[in-house]
């Protein structure tokens, strides 16, 4: 499973636009490439844009916590690829616990995950 997470310098999970990079983790050749992050500190579509650049990059999922998400983003990813709720802002704890991150995969997500925030 190939799996998309958007991080910063310090390998932190972050929203889509606060995270400098994209990393993309291949589980079954045990990869992990970077790429840079076009919508890092973007405030109008920055997320939309981060997660043009993920679907580019056909992973099976992506790793989100609450918040990382905005409805555009949401909406363009919904039915493509699958989300695992990340346990940890850690992407080496993540990555560590990917087997049993699998299986939390979902196609949907709870507002919690997309809502605006005000």
């Amino acid at each position: 499973m190939k799996v998309a997470a958007v991080v910063d310098e310090n390998n932190t999970l972050q929203p889509l636009d606060m995270g400098s990079s994209i990393i993309l983790f291949d589980d079954e050749k045990k990869e992990m490439k970077e790429y840079e992050n076009p919508g890092f500190a973007n405030p109008r579509g920055g997320k939309e844009i981060a997660m043009s650049i993920i679907l580019r990059l056909k992973p099976d999922a992506v790793l989100v916590k609450e918040g990382f998400l905005c409805p555009g983003s949401y909406g363009m990813s919904r039915g493509r690829i699958k989300y695992i709720p990340a346990e940890s802002e850690d992407l080496t704890e993540n990555i560590k616990n990917i087997s049993e991150l699998k299986e939390k995969a979902q196609s949907e997500l709870s507002f919690e995950f997309f809502r605006e925030n005000e």
